[in-house]
């Protein structure tokens, strides 16, 4: 059996704040082994329910988080960037399934560290219509691929938004959001045993594989800049909505490949901190 991990910081046990996630921060150090220990009780779950290849994408800002000497020695890691396919690099229709670990709720939730994929910059985003984040575009992603999400980790508000997505697939709360810079914390070893027992519960089941999507779909988001969007509208397909909203219609995994250019381009032309 072929695992497929995605792994983002903000809503690893114990993390509440910028300082925690981002590099410089004082308690990033900290942060990053905290990362590394949910990742591995993710990993020891899927080794429990048979898996024999696990492959391990740092999906988080710099994708450097993960020091390969602190992941389970079973999993394969894929570290650094740019990647094409940012967050969800490395996955295709092999896998048998993908797993969402230390991911948080979108831009406007009042979940901890919430945002969607750059901080303050997205403000919001649309998936033919309904609003996305990071673990939507992820969910949707998989599925055209024909690959399940079949279990989360996260905050509280971030396992609701996958439940709203798709409730067959397994969350596991590590912390309660008492808003966006405080958590009630689940004591570490009570969250590693659930992310352990809940991954090994959600592959043990036999994960169905989706019907890999055909269809187009549209992906929309509104930038707090209107000079990110206008210079996206050099992209061919990219048309606007209003001065700070564009949109590009196509299929999935392409559409979330040519997203990930998006936020590239928006890089390059903001500066801002993700979490003011």
């Amino acid at each position: 059996m072929r695992i497929y991990v995605s792994v983002d910081m903000e809503g690893v046990t114990g993390l509440v704040d910028a300082d925690d996630v981002q590099p410089g921060g004082r308690d990033y150090e900290r942060g990053r082994s905290m990362m590394a220990e949910d990742v591995s009780a993710a990993v020891r779950g899927a080794l429990t329910a048979g898996a024999d290849d696990i492959l391990v994408n740092d999906a988080h800002g710099p994708m450097r988080n993960l020091l390969p000497e602190a992941l389970h020695p079973a999993a394969r890691l894929i570290r650094g960037k740019p990647k094409q396919m940012g967050m969800l690099e490395g996955l295709t229709g092999e896998y048998d399934a993908a797993l969402c670990v230390g991911y948080h709720a979108r831009a406007g939730a009042p979940g901890v560290l919430s945002h969607s994929f750059m901080g303050h910059e997205i403000e919001d985003m649309w998936l033919d219509g309904r609003p996305v984040g990071e673990i939507g575009l992820a969910h949707a992603t998989a599925a055209a691929l024909g690959v399940p999400v079949v279990a989360l980790t996260g905050d509280d508000v971030a396992c609701a938004e996958m439940t709203a997505w798709d409730a067959s697939v397994v969350t596991v709360p590590v912390k309660y959001a008492h808003g966006r810079f405080a958590a009630e914390l689940r004591p570490q070893a009570e969250a590693r045993k659930a992310i352990e027992e809940g991954v090994a519960a959600a592959l043990g089941r036999a994960p169905r594989r989706p019907a890999a999507a055909a269809g187009e779909v549209t992906l929309a988001v509104r930038w707090q800049s209107a000079s990110v969007a206008a210079t996206l509208l050099g992209i061919p397909g990219v048309t606007a909505d209003d001065s700070r909203t564009i949109r590009a219609t196509g299929r999935l995994p392409s559409l979330y490949r040519q997203f990930c250019v998006w936020l590239r381009v928006a890089a390059s032309l903001t500066n801002q901190a993700p979490y003011c």
